[in-house]
């Protein structure tokens, strides 16, 4: 039996964008990423298929706190009694007090989207929190981890490199890569969200992902991939082309900004798609518009926040 299940998590209602990961030991498990409080049920119902009851699932990790990927972990907790949570440091303060964390997200999307998207999210108890230091090693049954932390997409980010298999979990640390395009095709682009882009970490985290000796990367959008090397010379050309897009901000009016960082991110994933032949039809772009969006949304935050920092 497979001892690495990949759970789709439907974030936002929609398939093969975000994934959670189930390792199984015997009748113990631990779950890499939680999605949102609305994916718990999908990953009880993967922990009963594979005959984990809720008292063995051991550990819940997650590689930041953006709630695509931890705002479920109070939940599942809730559901797993025996599990403890591991984490960064920041990501450890904001789940135990999440106060923080809700507000801002319900400034951006107001509380009726948020609960749409997020649903509620609690305190975690500080017992059941585990904080994991940058090069930490850890054994669960017959796997060692390595934490390595990896700024770039956010500066409260690791990766979990799993050596007894050479997987790595790399949350956003190692862009997307949707599996689900109409032409069976798959590509990688860095993702620049929310507020703590930085690109030259983000390359340092790729030479870290590539030379840490995973075989595989387990991305969270979504699911697993080989070839490193390939994927990460990609997303080197991706994330240059966003350090490019910013340093030509300050020639445009304000209003032309944003627009221009949208026309940016959609020149950079049609110019890493057709890198390696893939033909994106209209069907795509209906998911990958979301993230042209969302990383301009990013990078502009980004040049404002430096804009202000000059000032």
């Amino acid at each position: 039996m497979n001892d690495l299940i990949t759970i789709d998590t439907e974030y936002a209602g929609m398939k093969s964008i975000a994934a959670s990961f189930l390792l199984k030991e015997k009748e113990h498990g631990i779950v890499i990423e939680t999605n949102t409080t609305h994916a718990i049920p999908r990953i009880l119902e993967a922990m009963e298929s594979q005959n984990i009851q809720r008292e063995h699932l051991d550990y819940v990790i997650v590689t930041h706190v953006h709630l695509d990927h931890a705002g479920g972990a109070w939940s599942l907790l809730k559901a797993c009694p025996n599990a403890i949570l591991l984490c960064h440091p920041k990501t450890a303060k904001h789940l135990i007090n999440p106060s923080h964390l809700i507000k801002s997200a319900k400034s951006v999307y107001g509380e009726e989207t948020f609960f749409g998207l997020y649903g509620e999210i609690e305190p975690i108890p500080e017992a059941r929190v585990r904080v994991m230091s940058d090069g930490e090693q850890f054994r669960w049954k017959s796997r060692n981890f390595r934490f390595l932390y990896t700024k770039g997409h956010a500066n409260h980010h690791f990766c979990i490199l799993d050596e007894s298999d050479k997987r790595i979990y790399t949350g956003d640390s190692f862009g997307i890569s949707y599996p689900h395009l109409s032409n069976g095709g798959r590509f990688i682009f860095p993702t620049t969200t929310p507020t703590d882009f930085d690109g030259e970490e983000a390359l340092i985290s790729l030479a870290k992902i590539v030379d840490s000796g995973a075989e595989a990367a387990c991305l969270t959008h979504f699911g697993e991939i080989q070839n490193l090397r390939k994927h990460a010379d990609d997303l080197e050309i991706g994330i240059k082309h966003c350090q490019t897009s910013l340093t030509l901000l300050d020639d445009l009016a304000p209003e032309e900004r944003f627009p221009f960082l949208e026309k940016r991110m959609k020149e950079m994933i049609q110019n890493l798609a057709q890198r390696r032949n893939v033909l994106l039809s209209e069907k795509d772009w209906e998911v990958l518009d979301l993230d042209v969006n969302l990383n301009a949304q990013g990078l502009s935050y980004v040049f404002a926040k430096s804009k202000n920092t000059k000032d």
